[in-house]
């Protein structure tokens, strides 16, 4: 029997009807865009990151985007992030004119170093990026007070990390602006595309709600050159049911993280490091193995799934070769996307299919 690396299915058996009576329920309303559906997962979700705003937007790579356009930040400007990460968290600062500038990662917890981060500001910087990537919260205390010296925002990129703590406080309260995905991966997911941007500041927020909508305070009346990034009634409605369900769900994932941690003791395998100040949601379980390409042999061989995040990391990208970036420059960043493997973790996976999998990644570390 075959184990997937995320088993989607699963998730949808266990409140297929719940899910399915709100579909009806938005399909029967007639409204699809935006409306109330749209507005009441808005305000969840402020209430459940602590923060007085969130705004819909069609996705995760269109929440970085809308939120550094209302920022003011284009042609000329640089941001600071990570090159351990997906491609939108940078796609989005090119997209608008703007030059990411790289900063090597931790080599525990493959989050931005942050001791490295106040060396690469310069006039141009106008704001950092941390990724909380995988589902543990960044270094946000030491990176908002390089922030304020500098006089630069910070914005979350959590897409990976909803219901993360740091010190007690939920990720998306810890920044400027904090930018979440509900892609069909992500511990809360959509069924389909879908994103969203929370905020302590009103006027920000009110500038994402205009771009999200061509710029428009009314219909047919522009103020702003904007964007088509609507959060659908049917997606909002779906996360609604979900949201209510996703610290159950982080729970399990932080449980199977520990068993799997524990099963992979007195091996070579290098399993994730969650600090003691955060509460990690184990969006992917990754291990770094000196043999990779062994293990993720042997295990699609066993029909198990697995994956690669990231293979190449992002300032080694042909289209930021003009960076002038050089293989040896980010020298933990490559490395790490050399050794690691994510192997299956979700809130359904079973103990013994978690063992198998532990057996077989250990005999091929041996072999």
């Amino acid at each position: 029997m075959s184990i997937p690396l995320l088993d989607l299915q699963a998730q949808y058996n266990l409140i297929k009807d719940e899910i399915e009576l709100a579909v009806l329920d938005v399909l029967r309303s007639g409204q699809y865009i935006l409306g109330p559906k749209v507005e009441k997962f808005e305000k969840a979700v402020a209430e459940y990151c602590n923060v007085d705003y969130a705004v819909g937007v069609a996705n995760g790579t269109d929440a970085l985007v809308l939120t550094l356009d209302a920022m003011g930040i284009g042609p000329g400007d640089e941001v600071i992030t990570s090159p351990f990460t997906f491609f939108a968290t940078t796609e989005s600062i090119s997209r608008l004119g703007a030059t990411p500038v790289f900063v090597d990662i931790d080599p525990q917890t493959y989050n931005l170093a942050t001791d490295k981060i106040e060396a690469r500001i310069t006039s141009k910087t106008k704001a950092i990026i941390p990724v909380h990537i995988f589902g543990q919260p960044a270094e946000m205390d030491t990176i908002n007070d390089i922030a304020a010296r500098h006089s630069i925002k910070v914005i979350e990129d959590a897409c990976q990390a909803i219901g993360a703590d740091y010190r007690g406080r939920k990720v998306g309260s810890l920044g400027n602006a904090a930018c979440f995905s509900f892609f069909p991966s992500k511990n809360l997911s959509g069924a389909g595309d879908g994103g969203i941007v929370v905020t302590g500041d009103k006027d920000l927020a009110n500038r994402i709600r205009l771009l999200r909508q061509h710029g428009s305070p009314k219909k047919y009346y522009h103020s702003l050159i904007g964007y088509n990034s609507r959060l659908d009634a049917l997606q909002a409605a779906i996360l609604s049911v979900k949201l209510r369900y996703i610290d159950n769900w982080n729970s399990a994932r932080r449980e199977k993280a520990q068993y799997y941690n524990k099963l992979f003791e007195g091996t070579e395998i290098v399993t994730p490091k969650e600090l003691d100040h955060v509460k990690h949601v184990y969006h992917l379980y990754i291990i770094k193995v000196p043999n990779r390409a062994d293990v993720e042999s042997a295990l699609k061989g066993n029909g198990i799934g697995c994956g690669v995040y990231y293979p190449v990391p992002l300032h080694l990208q042909d289209v930021y070769g003009g960076l002038g970036y050089q293989e040896g420059d980010l020298p933990v960043s490559e490395a790490t996307s050399h050794e690691t493997l994510a192997i299956p973790l979700y809130p359904e996976l079973g103990v013994e299919d978690m063992e198998k999998i532990a057996d077989i990644v250990k005999e091929a570390i041996e072999d």
